[in-house]
């Protein structure tokens, strides 16, 4: 993308600004639109100079002593100068088409108001008096004149549908981070038409409302007293601005010209975000904090929970109203810790409501659309008064408004500052979990001030030590909603499955166990570690278990979705799966048997997570789990501890109504 580059000159100094539409700029500086222009100095060196160079610029520049009396030599001369600073950092094979584009990008004109008209001069008796903030963000009213007389037109501009378009922008840009053709797509909708949308931009940024940025921008600036020939040499890598990654691909590009535009890979899916793109955020206030009103006893009674949701959904109110301790960096982090099956989404809805009335917008993040589908009805009938917006590939609520926000983990690339409190669930599942990009996406859409909620079975590690050391607030359920304790896993000794596989024959043992389970009545998730054992394993158990419902799912079915639907209905009676099914989905009466449970692909959180498939109905709260495994390995000791000190925990704390383990 190209925009135009000009200087302005205000009572104290020259600053350095932007645009996407220099008509609308110069009815901002030297028209109606702030009916205060007179005595202001424009003087515009670029319309056509790449994004991300004119970005580089603005955020890096400083006033030099004299431009006072600067005419149209020195002003060419330092525009020159500073263009080649940005041709000298780009690959040798390259710059000569760089400059070649410097001809295009020549001093174009000075501005003044006269005779109440806008006209070009070459005069230099012109002054400014109107606030500007650092950086090119404008310190002006936010707002726009109230007096109107009709249809108003200067600089072939329609100011009054101008202005309505720019509020309608702005309104729905808030706490977003969109590229171009997002912007373009957003404004489309919500204006009812398919008008440029680059004036109501450009009015935005000048109201404040907006902040115009390159996708791409220098990881870090260059140390000072490095010399000019070495920052050149070592020009910092580009960092996207948008997902946080360090973009390393290039590519020509014929919105800037360049042969080798950096554009990033990370977040390649969400749109391309170049060196030469426009990343457009929309501000957002500060953050509100929860009201305090909340109590374990009210919760309960409100929403139902039990005595260990309560608790835990009280300590968490408690942290939401805390007020920020001063100098603290981030958004500070709460941990809901609770076993599979505690009802983690109904200990939420206390801490939504808590931030709703005071006023605020919430998020509730997910890694996967499945997860966010099936919360998006609960939270829907939870709050029945409030709009829920569900954001994930593809959603039809791409651009709709609401106080809550539902949305896969990676649709949060798309927000910036823009909510008061953020609940990740399932912070150790893929994708979310070790993916710096997406934790990135979400830090970033936390308001300064705002709060995190993070909820997990099986939190990550490093999170389990500062909670542990008392680095992280946190609030352990260690029962699930019925009062029984979590089945305990049994052990069973046999061979790998690839030997069973090699021998075609399962053992008599695992075969005894599974007839034992149908004959209960119970469901059947077999787990296996790795996708190729599914149809072979299949094949066994159809000759083994004649006339039982048998089949396998994995994540390169197309047919998942229907498969466990039939598991659910009973259709299908045992279903071989690997991980991809150790979370989200509930059978009420079902039995649980991991084989291979020694595998190096099931480590301690894998296993528990699958485990928690058992018992999860209050009907049969005591399903049965098998580690089968010709090892007994540390993943599977360290699971069956966990499972049996939060039992431990929940006995102590008088949580289970029904024996603890």
């Amino acid at each position: 993308m190209r925009v135009a580059l000009y200087m302005l000159r205000n009572e104290e100094q020259w600053n350095c600004c932007l645009s996407l539409d220099l008509r609308v700029d110069i009815e901002w500086w030297l028209g109606s639109l702030r009916n205060n222009g007179k005595g202001t100095r424009m003087v515009v060196l670029s319309e056509h100079m790449p994004l991300g160079w004119a970005v580089a610029w603005r955020d890096h520049y400083t006033p030099l002593t004299g431009m006072d009396a600067w005419g149209e030599t020195e002003w060419r001369r330092y525009m020159r100068e500073k263009l080649m600073s940005f041709v000298e950092t780009e690959p040798p094979e390259n710059r000569a088409s760089w400059e070649a584009l410097l001809h295009g990008m020549s001093l174009w004109g000075e501005f003044e108001l006269s005779s109440q008209k806008v006209r070009r001069t070459a005069s230099h008796t012109l002054s400014a008096s109107l606030p500007l903030g650092t950086n090119g963000t404008f310190a002006a009213a936010r707002t726009l004149p109230a007096e109107r007389q009709g249809r108003r037109e200067s600089q072939g501009l329609d100011l009054d549908e101008l202005i309505r378009r720019t509020e309608l922008l702005c309104r729905r840009m808030v706490g977003r981070a969109l590229l171009a053709g997002e912007v373009e797509g957003l404004l489309a909708e919500v204006a009812g038409d398919g008008g440029d949308w680059r004036p109501a931009a450009q009015l935005g940024c000048l109201l404040g409302r907006l902040r115009l940025e390159a996708g791409l921008g220098p990881d870090r600036p260059a140390p000072r007293g490095v010399p000019g020939w070495l920052r050149r040499r070592r020009a910092p890598a580009l960092r996207c601005r948008r997902c946080g990654s360090v973009a390393e691909s290039r590519t020509a590009c014929a919105a800037c010209g360049s042969a080798a535009c950096a554009y990033c890979e990370a977040c390649l899916a969400m749109g391309r975000s170049r060196a030469c793109a426009l990343l457009l955020h929309g501000t957002a206030g500060p953050a509100v904090r929860g009201t305090a009103g909340g109590s374990p006893t009210e919760a309960l009674g409100r929403w139902g929970l039990s005595a260990a949701q309560s608790a835990a959904a009280g300590a968490a109110l408690r942290f939401l109203a805390e007020p920020r301790a001063a100098g603290s960096a981030g958004a500070a982090q709460f941990l809901i810790w609770a076993v599979t099956g505690a009802g983690k989404t109904e200990m939420i809805f206390p801490l939504l409501q808590a931030v709703l009335d005071a006023d605020g917008r919430v998020l509730v993040a997910a890694p996967r659309r499945d997860v966010v589908l099936e919360l998006a009805p609960r939270l829907a009938k939870a709050f029945p008064s409030e709009t829920v917006v569900t954001l994930y590939g593809g959603s039809p609520d791409r651009w709709k408004e609401g106080r809550i926000t539902l949305a896969t983990t990676h649709q949060l690339l798309r927000f910036r500052r823009a909510f008061d409190l953020v609940v990740i669930d399932e912070i150790d599942a893929f994708p979310y979990h070790n993916n710096p990009m997406l934790d990135y996406a979400a830090s970033g859409a936390v308001k300064p001030g705002g709060k995190y909620i993070l909820l997990s079975a099986t939190p990550p590690a490093r999170l389990q030590r500062q909670a542990a050391a008392g680095r992280l607030p946190h609030a352990k359920v260690p029962a699930r909603f019925h009062g029984h304790p979590l089945p305990v896993p049994e052990r069973m000794q046999m061979m790998t499955l690839a030997q069973c596989l090699q021998k075609q024959r399962l053992p008599s043992a695992l075969l005894n166990r599974l007839r034992s389970s149908l004959g209960r009545g119970a469901q059947v998730f077999l787990f296996v570690s790795r996708i190729k054992h599914i149809e072979p394993m299949l094949r066994l158990l159809q000759q083994a278990l004649p006339g039982t419902p048998v089949d396998g799912t994995s994540s390169v079915d197309p047919m998942r979705a229907e498969k466990v639907m039939s598991f659910r209905n009973r259709d299908i009676r045992v279903l071989v799966t690997t991980t991809i099914l150790e979370r989200g989905v509930t059978v009420p009466k079902s039995d649980v048997f991991i084989v291979d449970a020694d595998s190096e692909l099931f480590d301690e959180a894998a296993l528990i997570q699958m485990a928690g498939r058992a018992g999860r109905s209050k009907d049969d709260p005591a399903g049965r789990v098998l580690f089968a495994a010709s090892q007994w390995t540390r993943s599977q000791r360290l699971a069956v501890q966990q499972i049996k000190q939060m039992n431990r925990i929940a006995s102590a704390g008088g949580y289970l109504r029904h024996g603890g383990s």
